[in-house]
């Protein structure tokens, strides 16, 4: 019965939210009279508070631009704990330009979509990319091409590093900084999630993704840490698989710092 109320609560300020903060997103998109992130991170910040989770960042993002973020992924509110934190434009599959509402809300953040499969295209969604890098956004690529279940970290793809380097090699930049950025879910109800019980946060391939939004409206209380690492200068003599592996080490590296059990006072 909790659970439903939570849910029914939780829908409705979401529902609210949205009405009033989605418009003003397509007239800042459409206009220019305020910078658009400004209402992404208030609606971001809106719907983490409707599932009732917290975010806690260690470090900072860079200010150096072209700024390409490589970060780990484990669910679909990786996006609302990352764009409520910082000025920020995804890479995301392609897949989701066609889902409802989240496809939507997608367009509304710039967000570029990438068809992996389909390798003609590659070349024209690097390109744009780099174009957007340029342009001096800060692009977040989910480096592992897919949701891990937040205990492991899948390997890192180099190929999807491949729009630093067509930046470069179009001339749009001469490098582009790439910083690690890792992501666990730490907490619920202020309880330490062990190995076993994380997977609550996690979104994995082929799960449906209304139960799993459903779940966590009703469970609530999740915290989140996202930890921003030390960045790496890429330019046109750097070689792609060995930034690729230093981003690994490095996010896998954070990641089990932000996992590792809290350290109890020793009673005198």
């Amino acid at each position: 019965m909790i659970g439903k109320i939570r849910t029914g609560l939780a829908l409705s300020w979401m529902v609210a939210a949205s009405l009033v903060l989605v418009p003003l997103q397509v007239i800042s998109m459409k206009t220019g009279l305020w910078p658009e992130t400004v209402i992404l991170k208030i609606w971001h910040r809106a719907m983490l508070r409707a599932l009732g989770m917290r975010v806690r960042m260690v470090g900072e993002m860079v200010e150096t631009r072209p700024l390409m973020i490589a970060s780990n992924h484990i669910s679909w509110t990786d996006i609302m704990a990352l764009g409520s934190l910082v000025d920020c434009t995804f890479i995301a599959k392609s897949e989701l330009n066609g889902w409802p509402i989240f496809g939507f809300l997608s367009r509304l953040q710039r967000t570029v979509f990438i068809e992996r499969e389909r390798k003609r295209k590659s070349g024209d969604q690097a390109s744009e990319i780099a174009q957007r890098l340029a342009a001096g956004n800060a692009m977040v690529l989910f480096a592992e091409g897919s949701t891990g279940d937040g205990n492991l970290l899948l390997p890192f793809k180099s190929t999807l590093f491949g729009a630093a380097s067509m930046a470069i090699a179009e001339g749009a930049a001469e490098h582009v900084v790439i910083q690690p950025v890792s992501i666990a879910y730490t907490r619920i109800h202020g309880i330490p999630l062990g190995r076993q019980h994380r997977p609550i946060a996690s979104w994995i391939g082929d799960m449906d993704l209304v139960p799993h939004v459903g779940q966590l409206l009703a469970e609530g209380g999740l915290d989140v840490e996202i930890r921003f690492g030390e960045p790496i200068d890429f330019s046109a003599k750097s070689s792609r698989k060995e930034a690729t592996r230093l981003m690994e080490e490095r996010v896998r590296e954070m990641m089990l710092q932000s996992l590792a059990p809290p350290v109890l006072a020793r009673q005198a």
